[in-house]
């Protein structure tokens, strides 16, 4: 910096520190000048406002908003084109639908409800992406050209002008010791200064209707977002009420329940050992719970097995020449499955479930009972 800008500096900072310490009054401005001052700092902090505030309102969520920038910026160093665009909650909540929709199948109507919902609410996230790429070029974009560009140059001749009137000021204040031509040339670089800042902020108040066709289209572009989003969704409630209408209208289904046995693989005391049809358990349950065929007994047999026993209460017993047993106690059955019988009954035997138990059968009835209440006849072969 030369002599003389240093000198200017000087006298600047010198009328600026007699003003704010000393309460010296410089050159007052016209009231008209001081308005639309007001008014562009205003429109200056309204811009650096309201672009984030709307960026925010397209783009709610900041974590994303934060990463595509970063992408944007990395693209722009690499030399890429590289265009991300901010995952929309609606195609987020739509993929998630289509995906267990697809999972559940088309036959299902709940899966082809999501389905449905899923590409309904993907194409109001396209309507919504299209509104935000329109708010940006037609609301957002000429913002930011007016903040970089108009706002920045009135700021500059504003900075100027206050540089010249303290300059003015200080060779007015020391009139007599500085030559009138300087003090002259100072006051012309003042209102010249004055007279581009003024003209500037002029300017920029007076393309209010710019600025109003700006506000219009966003609210053109929000518009018609919402109107594609309400057809969108009309069609879909209707076509989701037919649906449901048609679903009630049919006629429902019985629960067939399926027996176990069709499907496992066991083997137990009615001797299955593999995975048996219900056709094929029905048929073996069958066989060992047919009716028994008692035969007239044997009046010898009789005579020699029955000679050293007990009496039977049951007059018809079966022949002793399959496995058997007889009852030396009455039983009581206190759960599902067991066997009731009274003291003397013959009961044939099916098979031995461990040491303590046994299976049999007697007036046609089958199941379990304990082997310190009976006596074996016939024992089971081994």
């Amino acid at each position: 910096m030369s002599v003389a800008g240093l000198k200017k500096q000087f006298h600047k900072a010198s009328q600026l520190l007699k003003e704010k310490i000393n309460g010296v009054e410089g050159t007052k401005l016209d009231e008209e000048f001081l308005n639309m001052e007001r008014k562009t700092d205003i429109t200056h902090k309204l811009i650096l406002d309201l672009v984030p505030k709307t960026i925010g309102y397209l783009q709610p969520n900041p974590a994303y908003r934060a990463k595509l920038s970063m992408l944007s910026t990395v693209s722009k160093i690499r030399g890429q084109v590289r265009s991300v665009g901010y995952p929309q909650a609606e195609g987020i909540l739509g993929d998630c639908m289509l995906r267990y929709g697809n999972e559940l199948g088309a036959q299902s109507g709940f899966g082809f409800a999501l389905l449905e919902m899923g590409e309904a609410l993907k194409q109001v996230a396209q309507a919504k992406d299209c509104m935000d790429v329109r708010v940006k070029r037609t609301f957002i974009d000429p913002l930011q050209s007016l903040q970089h560009k108009e706002l920045k140059e009135i700021a500059y001749h504003l900075r100027k002008l206050e540089g010249r009137r303290l300059d003015f000021d200080y060779k007015k204040r020391r009139k007599g010791k500085i030559a009138d031509s300087e003090i002259k040339k100072a006051f012309e670089k003042f209102e010249e200064s004055k007279d581009l800042a003024e003209r500037s902020m002029f300017n920029l108040l007076e393309r209010d209707v710019q600025r109003m066709q700006h506000l219009s289209g966003l609210l053109e572009a929000v518009m018609d977002y919402h109107r594609q989003s309400h057809q969108i969704l009309e069609n879909l409630r209707s076509s989701l009420q037919s649906r449901i209408t048609d679903a009630s209208n049919q006629p429902k289904r019985k629960f067939a329940s399926k027996s176990v046995a069709s499907t496992v693989c066991y083997t137990d005391i009615y001797g299955f050992s593999t995975c048996s049809s219900d056709t094929e358990v029905t048929e073996a349950l069958s066989e060992k719970y047919a009716p028994v065929v008692v035969h007239p007994p044997n009046k010898v047999t009789i005579k020699a097995q029955m000679s050293d026993k007990p009496t039977s209460n049951n007059d018809n017993g079966p022949p002793l020449d399959q496995p058997c047993c007889q009852a030396l106690y009455s039983f009581q059955p206190e759960n599902k499955g067991e066997l009731g019988f009274k003291e003397g009954d013959i009961i044939i035997l099916t098979s031995q479930i461990d040491e303590n138990w046994c299976e049999g059968m007697i007036r046609g009835e089958a199941g379990l009972f304990p082997m310190n209440f009976v006596k074996v006849l016939v024992p089971l072969p081994q």
